[in-house]
């Protein structure tokens, strides 16, 4: 048995759920930041991995068990990949989808985490 209870586990309240399924393995996804969205990410079923950039580092996170969730905050760039054939990712996010609220080039992202350091604000 699994709970995620929002505002406890999930760090948010939960507005938006969505699934991953039927990713082959040798397609990675996402490609984006978000300005405010924060994230969970759950590798319900399979495995995959996810590339977390914030800027200035990177790191890849192993999602391999249904009890494990992986914590995004705004502002960090991130690619999912190596997905299993049975690979199935849960998403809960804490905002319904908002397409201004995407950074889906890479270039735009690097400005904007300049902009905000420069401006003094972190999360």
């Amino acid at each position: 048995l699994i709970a995620l209870e929002e505002n406890r586990n999930i760090p948010f309240s939960i507005r938006r759920c969505y699934f991953m399924y039927n990713t082959q393995p040798n397609i990675s996804r996402g490609f984006h930041a978000h300005k405010t969205l924060r994230q969970v990410l759950i590798c319900v079923r399979g495995k995959c991995k996810i590339l977390l950039d914030n800027g200035t580092e990177k790191e890849s996170v192993a999602l391999d068990r249904p009890n494990k969730g992986l914590y995004i905050a705004s502002n960090i760039w991130r690619v999912m990949y190596d997905f299993s054939e049975d690979a199935v990712l849960m998403v809960l996010a804490d905002q319904l989808y908002d397409e201004g609220d995407y950074l889906r080039n890479y270039e735009d992202f690097l400005a904007w985490i300049g902009k905000k350091e420069r401006a003094g604000e972190t999360e």
